[in-house]
Formats: C-alpha cells, structure tokens, sequence
C-alpha cells in the first residue's frame, strides 16, 4: 500500500469531527438470523452513539419489532475490522471512500446496503456573493492534505473553475489541473491556515470543522459539492455489511427507518449543524462506485 493510500485512509472518515468519540465493546454480535427470527437483535457499530440520531432509531426500530444495539467506538479504524469478524451485524460512520479504502488494503469485501447523506464541502468567499463573480486568473485555496485537496478540486471542477485532466478522481491534487481550460489559479495551505487567508484570495474551500471558527456560516458557501453530481456520490455516507447479508430484509428495514423517520432525520440534521443533505441513492449505484474507488485505490499500488 503506498504512502498516498495510507494518508488517504488515515484521514477519511465519513462523519465530522464535532462527534464525541467513546469506548467500543468487544462481545460477538447476536445476528439478525435471517427472515425466521421474529425478534431479531442487530447490533450496529457507529463512532458518536450519543450523537441525537440514534435513540431516535433505536426506538424506531423497537416500534419495528427489531431490537438494536449500538457499539459506540473510539475511532474509525475499528468498525470496519469487527464487521468483518462478525462481532457486528452492520456499521454506519463512513463513506464509500473510506470504505473501499479498508476493502483494499485488507482484501476483504464489505458493501454498502444504504446510504444516510453527503455532509457539503463549501466554497466561501468574503469578496463575491457568486462563483461567476471570480474573475479569471484570481487565486482560490484548497487544503494541502490529500484527501481533502482532492475533493475541493471536484468542487470547483463542479462550479466551472477549473478543469483537472483525468476528470477528477479521489487522489486528484493540483498537477492533474489543466492550467490552459482553468478560470482560477490554485493554491493549497493547511486547512487549519485557510481561514485567516481567506481574504487574501479570492474564495477557499473551508474544512467543515473551521468554517465557523471563520466567522462563517455553512449557508454562505457559494458552491459546494451537489449530491446530484457523480463527483460527490464516492462521499456519501453509508450503512455498510458483509456482502453475505447484502440482502437480508432486517438489515434493509433498518436503513429504511434511517432514512425515512421524522425524528431520525431531524436528529441527524441537529448532529451535523444542519449541514447534512441527506440522501436515498439506489444501492447500485452505492456498489458502482465502490468497485469504481476500489479500482483507483488498486491503480495507485
């Protein structure tokens, strides 16, 4: 595994750093055991189980017949490992980046069963209220870090201002732009830097986690990634199986209480600052761009 791919799965997670992180537990999972069990158990590991969401769904599911429990972990190297080993039923705290990520580095084959929502990466500007305001040649800011500078570039790719020559993927960085079709000029810092330069330039992806300590407001981005565009779906976050149980009935009654209780959402909106888009994306195209991620990853050794 290269240097870059192990940056890449060290620094992506699916859900904000906001999250309050506790300690997981290690008992094996009580399965769901397939359509028979007329009371099944599930139990889900997550990273931020206080988080305003999840007694929400747990009751949901109750009201369900399904029993939940969560597994609340320490970080985001652990849910992926004990899904595999069967001490879980399901996880959801990634996205299918960070997904195909593990599955290659471990050879394992873990899949998406659902998708819960994007959380936008902005574009914010203290000099213009519009992306067609940038004039051509003026500079724009990006984070230095690979998975994030890679992102923000599909971004402004999706916003006209630039254009990359392998039409973006997740390891894009700032010699894939094609300097001759770009309105911009790009310059990369470290995220933590990019707010006090902000007016400097001429606009700047802000890192979600500095966006307010910007004296700013999600709401003021002038372009962010569109749930809708191709760019964005690699980071929509999912609820993830093995791929023995990609089908089980349970497992997929669960992610429709996710996606479709009132107070489910309305505690996801509260846990993210309203920040999330959530999302119901067809689980095929959730498997086609896994396979698509995990062929990048594979191509960067």
């Amino acid at each position: 595994m290269s240097r870059r791919t192990a940056s890449l799965l060290a620094a992506l997670a699916a859900v904000p750093l906001l999250i309050a992180l506790a300690g997981c537990a290690s008992s094996p999972a009580v399965s769901a055991g397939g359509d028979e069990n007329e009371n099944p158990v599930v139990r889900i590991g997550v990273v931020g189980k206080s988080d305003p969401q999840w007694p929400a769904f747990v009751e949901a599911a109750k009201e369900e017949g399904i029993t939940v429990e969560l597994i609340d972990f320490a970080s985001y190297e652990q849910p992926n490992p004990a899904l595999t080993e069967a001490e879980l039923d399901l996880n959801q705290f990634q996205h299918i980046v960070y997904l195909a990520g593990y599955n290659v580095a471990s050879g394992e084959d873990l899949v998406p069963i659902g998708s819960t929502g994007i959380y936008p990466l902005g574009l914010y500007s203290q000099k213009v209220d519009d992306v067609k305001d940038i004039k051509k040649g003026e500079t724009v800011l990006v984070p230095d870090d690979a998975s994030n500078q890679a992102r923000a570039l599909l971004v402004l790719q999706s916003a006209g201002l630039i254009e990359l020559k392998s039409g973006g993927t997740i390891f894009s960085d700032l010699a894939d732009i094609d300097e001759a079709k770009s309105k911009v000029k790009v310059t990369a810092l470290e995220a933590a830097l990019i707010p006090n330069s902000l007016p400097d330039a001429a606009a700047a992806i802000i890192n979600n986690d500095f966006v307010t300590q910007a004296g700013l407001k999600f709401e003021d981005a002038i372009a962010q990634d569109d749930p809708s565009d191709a760019n964005a779906l690699p980071y929509v976050n999912i609820f993830a199986a093995r791929a023995s149980d990609k089908d089980n009935e349970t497992y997929l009654t669960l992610v429709d209480i996710f996606q479709n209780d009132d107070a489910v959402q309305k505690g996801l909106a509260e846990a993210s600052g309203n920040t999330i888009v959530s999302l119901k994306t067809p689980v095929a195209d959730l498997e086609a761009s896994l396979k698509k991620v995990e062929k990048d990853t594979e191509a960067q050794g």
